[in-house]
């Protein structure tokens, strides 16, 4: 592979997972710089999990190669496993000890010096600002404080590089906002975050994103190329009345290539937009739906990631990759 190690923190070329006849994760590479936030964005099911477990050497690949803080993914798995942070998307801490002792445990996991330990423990404890809850049992801890204390844990021996599998699953908006607050202050100490997530609004806080479907590749790029410059197509965003049923007259209509409810209102892609505005509210209004507001507007990476996916349903193509 001709990716350095001093440059890139996780590189991976044709890697598969295949389980039985099922191919969980189909011949996806791309590389991961140092010191950035990547991304790993797609729906349920789309291979993201599976992926992020063969990076951490938790997983052995069906084939293809890679490295991660430039140990080999076929061969070195220990070594992996020694250098890198790891936070499941399922709770992994113990939840019948208090935080203070689940940081003391994973200080032992991580064989972390004697002398260092009392440091660490405390540094763990400001950043996920848990200090005066130290004796709390973490089962009495809400699902944003659990996070936080998992986070802290997989940072303990201060690894490069950072895996996190869909972190904010089920926490409430409030606390996903502060844990994202972290991971940039821990990117911007120089750690590699790769984090897998479903949230789209969490990943315009990536600096690089890679969208998978299928277990396949679809995009790589910053969030503002996928969103300028990757969609072919136009979004025109419309605010009609019943819109879970105007989508369904929407989406059978000539012209209109996927439609979705945003908010309150319903995005369309369409190929040209002002050209469709008329068309498209005249066969709302011919169907009995009241409509208000019609226009064109920037895609979102929404937009973007159900263009991509209908247009892989439609026909397969090789990976887009946007080039600076």
């Amino acid at each position: 592979m001709n990716p350095t190690a001093e440059e890139f923190s996780v590189v991976v070329r044709n890697l598969e997972r295949r389980f039985g006849a099922f191919t969980a994760v189909n011949r996806v590479s791309f590389e991961v710089r140092k010191g950035e936030i990547f991304g790993f964005l797609g729906p349920n099911g789309a291979g993201k999990s599976t992926t992020i477990r063969m990076l951490c050497g938790l997983l052995a690949p069906t084939s293809g190669e890679g490295a991660v803080a430039g140990f080999d993914l076929n061969t070195e798995a220990e070594k992996i496993k020694q250098n890198i942070g790891y936070m499941s998307q399922r709770f992994s801490l113990y939840e019948d000890l208090t935080v203070e002792e689940n940081i003391n445990f994973y200080s032992g996991i991580y064989r972390i010096p004697a002398e260092r330990k009392g440091e660490r423990k405390e540094w763990v404890l400001r950043m996920a600002d848990l200090s005066d809850h130290r004796n709390t049992k973490t089962a009495f801890l809400s699902g944003g404080w659990k996070q936080r204390l998992a986070l802290g844990c997989a940072v303990l021996h201060e690894p490069p590089i950072l895996f996190l599998d869909e972190p904010t699953s089920g926490v409430d908006p409030i606390s996903r906002r502060n844990f994202w607050e972290l991971i940039y202050e821990l990117a911007g100490k120089g750690v590699t975050v790769f984090v897998t997530t479903h949230y789209m609004d969490e990943a315009e806080y990536c600096d690089r994103l890679g969208l998978i479907y299928r277990g396949e590749l679809v995009a790589l790029g910053t969030p503002e190329e996928l969103k300028t410059r990757l969609m072919k197509e136009e979004v025109l965003e419309i605010q009609a009345e019943r819109p879970q049923e105007a989508i369904g007259l929407l989406e059978n209509l000539p012209g209109v290539k996927g439609a979705a409810l945003f908010g309150k209102g319903i995005h369309a892609i369409v190929d040209r937009a002002e050209e469709f505005v008329p068309v498209l509210r005249a066969a709302l209004e011919t169907g009995g739906f009241a409509v208000g507001r019609v226009e064109k507007i920037v895609p979102t990476l929404e937009d973007v990631f159900v263009s991509l996916v209908e247009e892989r349903d439609r026909q397969e193509k090789p990976v887009s990759e946007v080039r600076r």
